[in-house]
């Protein structure tokens, strides 16, 4: 008998290639700056946009588990609240053997997670599409669309376009952002019930934003830090 969709045992695990793809890269990626209740997911996001002429943009969004008791990971405190196919996806044990990862994976999402937190994006060519403002804003509604979902009232399938969206005329241009020890020129978003949002321009062809649910920020340090240097 045939299963489709099931990882035998000896799949490779994803973040061997994510982590590959991540190598050599010409711009750098940021992250979090590592504090105790923050642990990296290890789980990259990675998108990548084509034409004829070659790659065209290049982004890498990072996520974090978040621990509200970092000292005791086993306190109860640390748990998140499960929907019900949250629970039965973790709980229910197959007939068949998974990879080690995959398991791993599932554990971890008994805790809440800083879900592609902070983003590094990448682009060739200079247009509105590629501005900081209008990234930070597609950042935000990237996160809400697929992590607010219920509180936005939005029902499963496509979504289109409607008042839950941020907009550009929400973000403020004169916010500062910690990177690698220093304050940098910033725009943030401040104005949304669910989340929080800042970015600032690294060069003239990279931008990186940060989205955290507001209900994380009281645990959280934003500030960033250089995870891996631009190739030389």
């Amino acid at each position: 008998m045939q299963i489709v969709g099931v990882p035998p045992e000896d799949a490779p695990d994803p973040r061997v290639e994510a982590g590959r793809r991540l190598l050599g890269l010409p711009f750098p990626l940021l992250g979090l700056a590592p504090q105790p209740t923050i642990e990296d997911a290890d789980r990259p996001a990675i998108m990548e946009a084509t034409d004829s002429e070659g790659r065209s943009q290049f982004a890498v969004s990072f996520s974090y588990t978040l621990w509200r008791n970092p000292d005791d990971h086993a306190d109860p405190v640390n748990l998140k609240h499960l929907e019900p196919d949250e629970q039965a996806a973790i709980e229910t044990v197959p007939p068949w053997p998974r990879p080690a990862w995959l398991i791993e994976t599932l554990e971890m999402m008994r805790y809440p997670q800083l879900w592609e937190a902070v983003r590094t994006c990448w682009s060739r060519d200079h247009s509105e599409y590629t501005n900081l403002d209008r990234q930070l804003v597609d950042h935000a509604n990237h996160i809400l669309v697929n992590q607010f979902r219920q509180e936005l009232g939005l029902a499963p399938g496509p979504t289109e376009d409607g008042a839950w969206k941020i907009r550009p005329s929400s973000v403020n241009s004169a916010a500062t952002l910690e990177i690698d020890g220093e304050h940098v020129a910033a725009f943030e978003i401040n104005t949304d019930p669910f989340v929080y949002a800042v970015g600032a321009q690294l060069r003239a062809d990279v931008v990186t934003t940060v989205v955290v649910a507001r209900d994380h920020l009281p645990y959280l340090r934003l500030a960033l830090h250089t995870r891996t240097p631009a190739a030389s």
